[in-house]
């Protein structure tokens, strides 16, 4: 008698299809202006309510006019920069150059007397110059060497006439005979065109910076 086997099926088997997942909702998010948890009603919403958001468009309004107002001034100092006479800009370079020396300077003694600079900080008229050895009116050219300009008390800068006699032994004492010589001897230089007096200017802006940035 034949056995009975049971029937391979041909088909897998139907099953019952997946029910769907129900839709994740969004998520609480701080409102931008009070910082409290809600529930945006779309992805982009920032803030909680039309309190809220007549705040935050006020915040980005003020935003928008400081940005204006920025980028107004630095279009009127371009313009500015553009009507400058090469004397002006000699003078914003001078500026920037004196600086330096004063802040390289802060912890020497006048160049031309005993003179501690740090005790005059906070003087009236300023504290201590930037004195320079060879005048700015008879060497011009030399008014931007660092070599030629140091500290100095304003007792000897303004009213001793630069103290040139004891400037120049200060000045040995601190850059050595052979460079002072060399410095009395240079007659080259000056004749600065303005694109090179604004590269000046920057350059001594960053030497100042990076001096201060190392103290």
């Amino acid at each position: 008698m034949m056995q009975k086997t049971p029937l391979a099926r041909s088909k897998p088997m139907r099953t019952a299809p997946a029910e769907p997942k129900p839709a994740a909702g969004p998520k609480p998010k701080a409102c931008r202006v009070c910082r409290v948890k809600f529930v945006p009603s779309s992805p982009l919403a920032a803030v909680c309510g039309v309190p809220c958001a007549i705040e935050h468009g006020k915040a980005i309004t003020a935003k928008q006019k400081a940005k204006a107002r920025s980028q107004e001034r630095a279009a009127d100092k371009v313009k500015r920069e553009g009507f400058k006479t090469r004397g002006e800009h000699i003078a914003d370079t001078q500026v920037a150059f004196n600086a330096l020396i004063r802040y390289r300077d802060r912890n020497e003694v006048c160049i031309s007397c005993d003179t501690v600079l740090s005790t005059l900080d906070g003087a009236l008229g300023g504290g201590y110059d930037a004195g320079h050895y060879r005048s700015r009116g008879s060497s011009p050219h030399l008014r931007f060497d660092l070599r030629n300009c140091h500290g100095q008390c304003k007792k000897c800068n303004r009213y001793r006439a630069g103290n040139a006699a004891d400037y120049r032994i200060g000045l040995i004492v601190r850059i050595g005979l052979a460079a002072v010589e060399a410095l009395e001897a240079d007659q080259a230089g000056g004749g600065w065109t303005i694109p090179e007096l604004i590269e000046m200017k920057a350059d001594f802006r960053a030497q100042l910076k990076k001096l201060k940035e190392a103290a």
